[in-house]
């Protein structure tokens, strides 16, 4: 039997990912929606392509992955990637980079979440103010 990949599962992962509530979720698709009407929406294997696509605006993530993503899947391959050169408990005794072009990494990785962060918090602010404007 071929393996399912379950759309609405998918949904409230990268919807959790994001760290928006069902209720938030719902206000943006509007007035028909409510947290009830989202948590049956995420128990669902197969949405409808149209809704698909409004989520997928909505969440700012690719139609696609809410099809596509399977779990199992990412589990399979990641225990596949690990092989004798793996690194045991985040200690590598051969490292092939040099240690300032990992932290300057590791700085620009942070500024672009803080950056990403900021954006979210404005558009979290935008959704409460279209909220309280209702």
């Amino acid at each position: 039997m071929e393996h399912q990949i379950h759309q609405g599962r998918n949904v409230k992962r990268f919807r959790e990912m994001q760290g928006i509530k069902q209720e938030a979720l719902a206000f943006d698709l509007g007035d028909e929606w409510n947290q009830k009407k989202i948590s049956l929406l995420e128990q669902k294997e197969v949405i409808e392509d149209q809704l698909l696509a409004k989520i997928s605006e909505v969440l700012k993530i690719p139609v696609q992955a809410f099809q596509n993503f399977d779990e199992e899947q990412a589990v399979n391959i990641i225990a596949n990637t690990f092989d004798n050169g793996s690194i045991l408990n985040g200690i590598n005794h051969n490292p092939t980079f040099h240690p300032i072009d990992k932290v300057m990494q590791l700085h620009e990785e942070k500024i672009a979440l803080y950056e990403r962060m900021l954006k979210e918090k404005d558009e979290m602010i935008e959704r409460l103010e279209k909220l309280f404007t209702k």
